[in-house]
């Protein structure tokens, strides 16, 4: 693809852009308003928006968390945000509107008087800033405060819904550690808030790639037909990153890579590639489709879960050539951790569709790459044609939707070899949205904050969605929680993984996509 074919689409997408109107007037308050969700995604995303227009003349932001810092500390620390995450140099006059329209309440979340200060806060913000009682509440906080924050913002008269006015919460992940606890918290919150009021959120969901897997899908015609069990073998889904715990060993060592990506991330990108075309993009209409791929997810037995499911966990090795520790050294882990650090499981989706197409899943820390992607490959081609020529083999066709870090598709196709043999060679047709839309993708925060506030739902998951998800990977917790693992650590720092991942697919002729090892900066 040439230079020359990507300047119509950077035209139709500035234009397109342009008519996105900014949202209607509202606060967010940020519930854990100085930590580190905020500083890194929050507020550069809510400044971009600022920048791209579509901050609301009437918006202010509301800070409330515990440290005691008056607004123009709060202010200080957001100015710092920005400058620190803001990809380019920040507008002084868009930095000074958006400033001059940040706030903080100081308080502990447990404290009834504080949510009553807050109350009187966003009175005198809707006064001075023409806000309409419009209040976007984000839990920035811990998992404890899910349910604790949302009650006392009831209790406080703040999300009851009148004249006109709106009030919406948005959940961080995790919900819940398994089935039975995240039905607990989706009850908990039904009753103190409607369901068209909760806002589970998932950055993911917020990538252009992953957003794009339906219009892929949908308005092309050459794919749809062909995304089915005739025409693709199997599907990969890879969300394989270079980082440990990062300080998170104490919240890590109780969760573990199965429950901290597969119910959510995971979950999210198979029903976005598997399910049928909805009846509109109206949020139920697509939450529909997508909760009857889950249903159609067979649940394993222990017995399944223990020979289609793979636990790792990272030993001491290499990152960028410097030595890294094992997972077991990390700040805060047990020494002798039975805590997985990578996860592979083969899942089937049996409906008329998707019948015999098995879908492959990993997710780790400490690989020698980082890639999220999610891979189609297609069944290959009949190679009689072949036989008596220089090809060998007749290799598949692989579409790949590449969600981090570089955000593009690229389809690999076979083509003949210059010269007067058969030979075939692979071409890799392929598209970055950073070389066809002119920029790089944001944080994935923008499109979803911009949706909280106009409320569409489309992008975030429903009760029942969070459910079926802890449901799929219920009994492969349940066969972990039980038997211990014998050989951790078993792959180390900066490798693909353990060989019981590649195993998996061994058994069925199939091979993971290479994660190649990164070069080091």
């Amino acid at each position: 693809m040439t230079a020359s074919t990507a300047q119509p689409i950077v035209a139709n997408h500035q234009a397109n852009h342009q008519h996105a109107e900014p949202a209607g007037p509202c606060v967010m308050v940020i519930l854990g308003g100085t930590g580190d969700l905020t500083r890194r995604l929050l507020t550069p995303s809510l400044y971009n928006l600022a920048e791209e227009k579509l901050l609301p003349k009437n918006f202010a932001i509301v800070g409330f968390a515990y440290p005691n810092l008056s607004h123009e500390d709060f202010q200080a620390q957001v100015k710092t945000s920005i400058e620190e995450y803001f990809q380019g140099a920040a507008n002084s006059d868009i930095q000074k509107w958006f400033l001059d329209r940040v706030s903080y309440v100081q308080s502990d979340f447990n404290d009834p008087k504080g949510y009553g200060r807050l109350k009187d806060e966003l009175a005198r913000v809707d006064q001075e800033h023409g806000t309409k009682g419009n209040y976007l509440f984000y839990m920035a906080t811990a998992p404890e405060f899910f349910m604790k924050a949302p009650q006392q913002l009831s209790n406080a008269g703040l999300l009851k819904e009148s004249e006109g006015q709106w009030r919406r919460v948005v959940i961080e992940k995790p919900f819940g550690r398994d089935l039975d606890s995240a039905r607990a918290l989706n009850q908990q919150l039904a009753c103190v808030l409607k369901e068209d009021q909760i806002y589970r959120i998932d950055h993911y969901l917020g990538k252009e790639t992953v957003q794009n897997i339906m219009a892929l899908r949908f308005a092309n015609g050459i794919f749809e037909p062909l995304w089915n069990r005739r025409y693709i073998d199997h599907v990969q889904i890879t969300v394989a990153e270079t980082v440990g715990v990062e300080g998170r060993g104490g919240y890590f060592d109780h969760a573990g890579t199965l429950r901290d990506m597969t119910p959510n991330h995971v979950m999210q990108l198979i029903t976005l590639i598997a399910m049928e075309p909805p009846a509109s993009f109206s949020p139920d209409a697509v939450h529909d489709e997508q909760v009857k791929v889950l249903h159609s997810i067979p649940h394993l037995s222990e017995e399944d879960a223990a020979v289609n499911a793979v636990r790792g966990q990272y030993g001491p090795g290499k990152e960028d050539g410097k030595d890294v520790p094992g997972y077991r050294q990390e700040k805060s882990v047990r020494p002798d951790s039975p805590t997985e650090t990578y996860a592979a499981i083969k899942l089937a989706i049996d409906n008329w569709r998707w019948a015999d197409v098995p879908f492959y899943l990993r997710t780790g820390k400490r690989l020698s790459r980082r890639d999220t992607e999610i891979a189609i490959k297609f069944r290959r081609a009949p190679f009689r044609l072949f036989r008596q020529t220089e090809v060998s083999e007749m290799p598949s066709n692989c579409l790949v939707l590449q969600i981090q870090p570089a955000e593009g598709i690229s389809l690999g196709i076979e083509t003949k070899v210059p010269g007067p043999k058969m030979e075939l060679g692979r071409v890799d047709m392929a598209f970055r949205y950073a070389d066809y839309f002119g920029k790089e993708p944001r944080t994935g925060y923008e499109t979803l904050l911009y949706d909280c506030m106009i409320g569409d739902k489309t992008l975030f998951q429903r009760a029942d969605m969070i459910e079926n998800g802890w449901s799929v990977i219920g009994p492969v917790l349940s066969l972990w929680e039980a038997e211990a693992p014998k050989n951790f650590p078993n792959y180390a720092a900066g490798s693909a993984g353990p060989a019981e991942a590649d195993e998996l697919l061994a058994r069925d002729g199939r091979e993971w996509r290479k994660i190649e090892v990164a070069e080091p900066s």
